[in-house]
């Protein structure tokens, strides 16, 4: 199993290993499900127990159906991961900032993936713990900066980073580990295009080389054939609007992640803010980062979840982004024996979690306008449509990247319409000093 150049080994031994080792290790996830409870708002707790906030966020986390499937289906060890996160952040509401940050330091090591969120960690640890005090108006008062404190985190990550790179320092490998940690070769989009601004982009440069070529105003020549829909990871040049760069893509991702950061300096909204500056930079780098993977929005659906169960604003948005991301992962899953099963686990999924929020906040307004709701039904005919009426058409052969190209364009809709309401309620929200004195 450890043969690099044993491809397509098998065994029984090694399918249990990789199974019980994603089960056993999701114990961390777990326990990090308990310390996120245990910061969890219980205002709003009912009678029932079902009705706690404390027990739909279990519910919510421990059978979140887009890690379920690609944990234990798709096989991977995010589970893991996603614990050491959650963990972290359960810490920094807690107050313990130096686990906090050294938790987040070795999940970093990890997986470099976790650096779409990392300003939002250097900021607030920054701002709220190497800074002692802030003014009643809520900014900063910069003659409480503690060396000492600064001197606490830097000296953890650096004793992580040592752990986990000297190795590689000491064998002179580290040209090695950076070059497979950014593989910018691979090109703009993954072979399945990830539910972001750039599969929108894609599609429209798709559509304008359609209509060109229908115009006669292009030439059939000079346009590549199915480069973006080929399915092979590589780069490719767009054919009608301007190709995109690995800088091109940094910039709109900074650009994306900066008002978030700056809110959680100028506007501090406590460990509540920094979460969902968090949730921010996750989508931000999700839906402008360079080959971004459809499985890294899990990296803003899981955290969202604990913001989802203490406002009835962040519950809508939370399964608008759920619902729309889980949908997102059915290629993963592309053989028939699974499609009833992930088309059941997450009906099963959908409904607990609308079903349960909406029951925590019925006294509120509805968590849908009709827009909303119109949106949400249409992946319903979305998916018949790419799963049992497209395979029987003539097209299939002809167009076999439709439906993936579908349900990215649909599915990018809707994560872009529930980051942008997630940056409105953070950009139009109070400090937290001013909400203390309402």
């Amino acid at each position: 199993m450890l043969n690099v150049k044993n491809l397509n080994y098998s065994s029984p031994m090694t399918l249990l290993f990789q199974r019980f080792s994603v089960i056993f290790t999701d114990a961390l996830f777990v326990y990090a499900v308990h310390e996120c409870c245990k910061c969890i708002d219980g205002k709003k707790a009912g009678k029932e127990l079902t009705e706690k906030p404390k027990f739909i966020l279990s519910v919510i986390l421990l059978w979140n159906f887009g890690l379920l499937i690609v944990d234990h289906i798709h096989f991977q060890y995010n589970g893991f991961l996603f614990g050491l996160m959650l963990l972290s952040i359960a810490r920094l509401f807690q107050k313990r900032h130096v686990e906090g940050a050294f938790l987040f330091a070795a999940l970093l090591h990890f997986k470099h993936i976790y650096l779409y969120v990392a300003p939002a960690y250097g900021i607030y640890l920054l701002r709220s713990y190497c800074f002692t005090a802030s003014k009643p108006d809520g900014s900063v008062r910069w003659n409480s900066f503690s060396f000492v404190r600064v001197l606490s985190l830097g000296l953890t990550v650096l004793l992580v980073s040592a752990l986990s790179l000297g190795p590689f320092l000491a064998l002179n490998q580290l040209p090695q580990v950076f070059s497979r940690l950014f593989p910018f070769k691979r090109g703009l989009c993954h072979a399945y295009w990830a539910p972001n601004f750039w599969a929108l982009y894609n599609a429209l440069d798709k559509l304008l080389s359609v209509i060109g070529l229908q115009l006669k105003i292009l030439d059939p020549n000079n346009i590549p054939k199915a480069s973006m829909t080929s399915g092979l990871v590589q780069q490719f040049q767009h054919t009608v609007l301007p190709s995109v760069t690995p800088l091109a893509t940094l910039i709109c991702t900074l650009i994306a992640i900066l008002p978030s950061v700056f809110c959680l300096w100028f506007k501090p909204q406590g460990p509540r803010g920094f979460l969902r500056c968090l949730i921010l930079c996750a989508l931000s780098s999700f839906m402008f980062g360079w080959h971004v993977h459809e499985k890294a929005i899990l990296l803003a659906v899981l955290p969202m979840s604990l913001l989802s169960v203490e406002k009835a604003g962040d519950a809508s948005i939370f399964l608008i982004l759920t619902t729309t991301g889980h949908y997102s992962l059915f290629p993963l899953l592309f053989t028939a024996p699974e499609l009833p099963i992930k088309i059941l686990l997450m009906l099963l999924f959908t409904i607990y979690s609308i079903s349960s929020l909406k029951t925590l906040f019925r006294k509120e307004k509805p968590l849908f306008n009709w827009m909303e709701t119109f949106y949400l039904l249409g992946l319903g005919p979305l998916e018949v449509c790419c799963e049992f009426i497209f395979p029987l058409t003539s097209w299939r052969l002809k167009y076999p990247f439709i439906p993936l190209l579908l349900t990215s364009v649909y599915c990018a809709v809707g994560i872009m319409y529930a980051w942008f309401r997630l940056y409105v309620s953070v950009l139009t929200g109070p400090p937290v000093s001013k909400t203390k004195k309402q």
